[in-house]
Formats: structure tokens, sequence, C-alpha cells
């Protein structure tokens, strides 16, 4: 048993998210997108809801996300949800690309999850997707919780405290030329089960704008920091990280190099993007990399560190020298 989704809309929307979320996400199983058109009529949209549940195992479970409660894709999926009384099925609407995220995310976490216990965050995370900026324009009554009590700021630690086993627990290190981006925050993140995503590089530690860029794209229950290299070494080595589960994001190889050199224990690397630049081969779609990369991958290598060569989660992992030889990198 497991969920299947449906992804339904008046005209092409569900086709254009089901798209979306699959560039954040990579391709999901069990998704379906039933288009309602404007020459077609309820027995049109009924007969493509059929076949989008036919598609899913006979016990799967059914999760419809519709763009309007009581518009016509919402009225047929409560209609098909009255007729199959001994099949789970639940809708939700108000249907955006965060919901959809979320629902991957919840399918992904917990196989055995079922729409039941799955819902209420599908429905928390729409809902925090909308956000504004600058921050003064959000409307008052929806951050009155924060405003009424800000939070108390957190004693410092002092130096020595030992928590936990005093050796911070490094979930995910990737490499990723756009550093936190949607992938990264809404795939890799809830992958990683990370409670805090570190960005180690000099550069864009030095970049104000950067760093506050990184900082709210943060998802909402996951804090980053962005912090030079010999920072994050000193982190690595200081006790008081002990319970501290990090996705770190490296942007450059050269960074990662630096970092593992100086005493970060990493021993896999997801390697996600490298972006393209003048005199650099593309080895896949989205790797790109000169001469000093593979010599800088090759340390890394001679250090024991392994690699792991995927966009999202989803996808099948590659050997990074099998891409970089038959690139044929000068």
């Amino acid at each position: 048993m497991s969920i299947g989704i449906v992804i339904a809309s008046h005209g092409e929307f569900a086709n254009g998210i089901k798209q979306s979320g699959s560039m954040i996400f990579g391709e999901q199983e069990k998704v379906q997108a039933v288009t309602f058109m404007p020459s077609e009529g309820p027995n049109d949209l009924r007969a493509k809801f059929d076949a989008a549940i036919a598609t899913f195992d006979a016990d799967d479970e059914v999760l419809v996300l519709a763009d309007l409660w009581s518009g016509s894709p919402f009225n047929q999926a409560s209609a098909v949800m009255g007729e199959n009384p001994d099949r789970k099925i639940a809708i939700i609407t108000g249907l955006n690309l965060p919901m959809l995220i979320q629902a991957y995310t919840e399918r992904m976490m917990d196989a055995d999850a079922g729409v039941d216990k799955v819902v209420a965050n599908i429905i928390g995370e729409a809902k925090g997707g909308i956000k504004v900026l600058p921050e003064e324009l959000q409307p008052a009554e929806a951050g009155a919780a924060t405003a009424d009590a800000p939070a108390a700021k957190a004693a410092a630690i002092p130096e020595g405290t030992v928590i936990g086993d005093g050796k911070i627990k490094i979930n995910l290190a990737r490499l990723d030329s756009r550093l936190l981006h949607g992938q990264v925050a809404t795939a890799w993140t809830p992958e990683s089960k990370a409670d805090r995503i570190i960005v180690v590089s000099d550069a864009v530690s030095k970049d104000d704008m950067r760093k506050k860029l990184i900082e709210q794209a943060a998802p909402g229950n996951v804090k980053a920091n962005v912090v030079p290299i010999s920072k994050m070494i000193e982190v690595a080595k200081d006790p008081r990280f002990g319970e501290t589960h990090a996705l770190l994001l490296f942007e450059t190889p050269d960074d990662a190099l630096a970092a593992i050199e100086g005493g970060v224990p990493v021993t896999s690397l997801n390697v996600g993007s490298m972006s393209h630049s003048t005199g650099k081969t593309m080895v896949n779609k989205v790797l790109s990399m000169d001469k000093h990369d593979v010599e800088t991958f090759e340390k890394l290598k001679d250090l024991g560190v392994e690699f792991d060569v995927r966009k999202v989660p989803n996808d099948s992992k590659a050997d990074l020298f099998d891409l970089i030889k038959k690139a044929d990198v000068k």
C-alpha cells in the first residue's frame, strides 16, 4: 500500500505544476494530472479521474490535490470518494507548489504512511508557503504571535561544554554551485533529516546579500548558516555541536577539499551541480568541470571520500569518474 496522488485543475495548471514538481523533486511514481478543459463536461472529467486512479494499485490510498473548493475537479473527486467508501481518499484544495512538494516529501519520508497521517503536514506547508518580501508587508494577523511575544535569545553555551557525544553529525555533504535552492530546501533537506543547513564558503560568507538570500531560502523548520571554511573546521571540533545534524553545502570542489583537509569529517560527497563557464567541459546536463576540478576530485578520492552523483534524491547514482572519462575533460 502506498499513496497515489492526483493533481486536478481547471485548464492545464495541473500539468504545469506536476512538471514544476518534477524539476525540483525528480520524476515521481503514482502521480497523475487531471485537467478540466473548456470544451469538456462533467462526464469527461469523471472519466479522467477514473482513468487516473486506475493506474494506481487497488490497495493504494488516494490523495487528490485540487485547485478550488466546489470547483468541478473538486466536485468530481468528491463524487469518486462518495462512491468508494471502502477506499481511503482525501481531497485538499488550494493547490500550490509547496503543497505538492510536501506531498512528495511525506511519501518519501514514510512509505507506509496513509493519507490521514500526512494531510495535516501538507496543509501546514501549503499555508506556510505564502510569504511576503519585504516582510513588513506581511499582514499583521499572520505574524501576531511572534510580534506580541518575541522569542527569547538562547544563552550562549560555555566553551568546552560537551553535548551528546561531542561530535557534529554530517547527515549530508553536497557540492552545488547554486547552494541553497528549491531542490535542496524541499528534497535534500528532508531526505537528509538534517536540522541545520550550513553553507561553507569563504566567498559567500563575505557577501551580505547572498548570505541573506540563503537564510531566507531555508525551509521553515531548519535554520541556515553561512560560515567561512575556517569556522566550519572549528565547528567540526567543537563538542557543543554534538547533537547537531547538519547538511553541508559547498559551492566548489576546492571548498570541499579545504574543509575536509582541515578536519571536517566528510566521507561521502553528493555531487549535485557545477555551473558552466568558459574553458569547462559538460560531463552531464548539470556538471561542468575543467582539469583543475578533476584533480581536486582525485585528491578528495585519495582522502577516502566517496562520490554520490545525483541532482535529486530519486535520481539513479552515477559514477563520477566514469562521467569524467567519457567527457574527456582536459
